[in-house]
């Protein structure tokens, strides 16, 4: 006991515990715990003394240069005028405050701790993360009874293709952040040699079943097996492949049909099969003030229908239990009995009617009341039946640069065209919530991207899914900065992490998971995975100053 006791004393003071609280709050999906994070990080650690530069030594310049250029917008285009959009505007605004402010506190700490320390945190929050994605996949093969889910079709196949989402690790974001988190940590620990590590982040990455991340991750570790790799790495990366090819053919085999699928469509013009267009929305799941009097009394019978039927099957039930009524089982010869039959309805695929769905239905007939029809249509937008929606998304944003050219300088403003503030102002709630009395709907972004995400999302769950979003910081980037908020970015933040290309080691390889991520999501405003790759990108560019330092000494 005397000496388990200072062991793990000693174990404790090599992590930087306010780091690892400040990183599990902060990457959390919860708004309020981010909140939470900055304040407890910088009660721990008051430091408000901010140092902007171009050069290693202070903090990008980007994040300040963003909430100029929306000022800029802001002031020329009159928007203050508008003061729905004012409140939309210092939202945004926020958001790009607090991602000054999670940057200074793990530059604070790269730079006051040891790197020996910060590795630590690193470690264990990597560790942790896995344990979690573990427990929910265990929930879910208790739940199935099934010890791969991934082939499971049983519960209208809540699971089978769907599983991966579910693995939302520490984080409890959606999988993707869970995805793009451990192809960090993959590469992070491979070019450490910690390769345990390295495959355990393999395999969470895997069952996150996100194929982009999963693509992204194999060009790195091809690039590093014929680059930067030695004989222990190299076999390391074999043993990663292999897991890659065991577990699309093997564990989720239709998951690779999938992804095979996505891009025939986008780049063979496959047309989608057995696919129908949604022209009803339910009575029932619109509110009663967008209604007609006839709609209202048909919502009226629908439910009383509803309910009837509910209350029957309860008194069925209550009977049963009672013993009034003997519930006739059929007897089966189980020796006849071969096998499951998946053709069975609880083994297909039902219908759609999640709250998404229905909130995207809900929306889609209130603009419609208001405004009156909308091109939301199936087969209105070009190419919408050949694309993917990320793909339709940027033709539409090029379309608008070219129709508005005086908005390809500095964008069309904050929140405005294509954002994930601009989706979170609707009220629709996909992006989180909004207080109802502001809510801000601006007339190209509904003409534009929530126009085709809505035309896929008022479908079933088949076309729910992150190639059908208009979401991509790229496209936010052009659509609401401009060229200038292009320059900003590449100068004053890609330029800052990417100095010293040739001395860099993991950070070489999570800029470019990072880099090619923002195609895929409005990241800066997720405030998750980008504070990671700022962590270990400020770190590994550290090590290689100090690494100089003692070799000139």
């Amino acid at each position: 006991m005397r000496i388990t006791i200072p062991s793990i004393k000693q174990q404790l003071k090599k992590v930087d515990w306010n780091l690892f609280i400040f990183l599990v709050l902060f990457l959390n999906v919860k708004l309020l715990l981010k909140v939470l994070a900055l304040c407890f990080i910088y009660f721990r650690r008051f430091n408000f003394s901010f140092r902007f530069s171009v050069k290693q030594s202070g903090l990008p310049l980007f994040y300040p240069a963003m909430i100029g250029i929306a000022l800029i917008n802001f002031i020329i285009f009159s928007l203050y005028r508008e003061h729905h959009y004012t409140v939309m505007f210092l939202t945004g605004t926020a958001f790009w405050i607090m991602c000054i402010l999670a940057l200074h506190q793990v530059a604070l700490s790269v730079n006051h701790e040891p790197p020996q320390k910060i590795h630590n945190t690193i470690l264990l929050f990597f560790v942790v993360n896995s344990i979690v994605s573990a427990a929910i996949l265990f929930a879910i093969i208790v739940k199935t009874g099934e010890i791969n889910p991934y082939r499971y079709q049983g519960l209208y196949q809540q699971y089978f293709i769907s599983t991966g989402d579910y693995i939302r690790g520490l984080t409890f974001d959606t999988s993707t952040t869970n995805a793009i988190l451990n192809a960090f940590g993959l590469v992070y620990f491979l070019s450490r040699k910690q390769m345990l590590m390295s495959l355990l982040c393999m395999m969470i990455l895997l069952l996150t079943c996100s194929n982009f991340t999963n693509l992204l991750v194999l060009v790195c570790l091809v690039m590093l097996f014929i680059f930067r790799s030695d004989r222990e790495q190299k076999s390391i990366i074999i043993v990663q492949l292999a897991l890659v090819i065991i577990f699309m053919t093997n564990v989720s085999p239709q998951n690779n049909k999938y992804a095979t699928y996505i891009v025939e469509k986008a780049f063979c013009r496959k047309e989608p099969q057995g696919r129908k267009a949604v022209n009803t929305i339910p009575v029932t799941a619109i509110a009663d003030n967008l209604l007609t009097e006839e709609e209202r009394k048909r919502k009226t019978a629908q439910l009383y229908l509803d309910s009837m039927a509910r209350v029957r099957m309860l008194a069925e039930s209550i009977a049963i239990l009672r013993g009034e009524i003997v519930k006739q089982t059929p007897v089966f010869d189980i020796s006849k009995i071969t096998a499951i039959n998946i053709h069975t309805p609880e083994y297909q695929h039902r219908q759609d009617s999640s709250e998404a769905r229905l909130q995207a239905i809900v929306f889609l007939h209130q603009i419609e009341h208001q405004s009156g029809p909308l091109s939301f249509k199936i087969d209105s937008l070009p190419g919408r039946q050949q694309l993917p929606g990320k793909f339709i998304a940027w033709q539409q944003t090029f379309r608008f640069m070219r129709e508005h050219p005086a908005k390809l300088i500095a964008g069309n403003g904050m929140g405005k065209f294509s954002s994930k503030l601009a989706f979170r102002a609707t009220g629709l709630r996909v992006a989180g919530g909004y207080p109802s009395k502001y809510k801000y709907v601006g007339n190209d972004f509904r003409d534009n991207h929530l126009a085709l995400y809505l035309s896929f999302f008022v479908e079933d769950s088949g076309l729910h899914s992150i190639s059908n979003t208009p979401n991509s910081f790229y496209d936010q980037l052009l659509g609401e900065y401009g060229l200038a908020g292009v320059a900003c970015f590449l100068f004053f933040y890609l330029w800052y992490f990417a100095k010293g290309l040739k001395k860099l080691t993991y950070g070489l390889p999570v800029l470019f998971i990072m880099s090619a991520a923002f195609f895929t999501d409005y990241w800066f405003e997720q405030l998750s995975v980008v504070i990671m790759f700022e962590l270990l990108g400020l770190l590994n560019k550290r090590e290689t100053v100090v690494i100089n330092q003692h070799r000139h000494a």
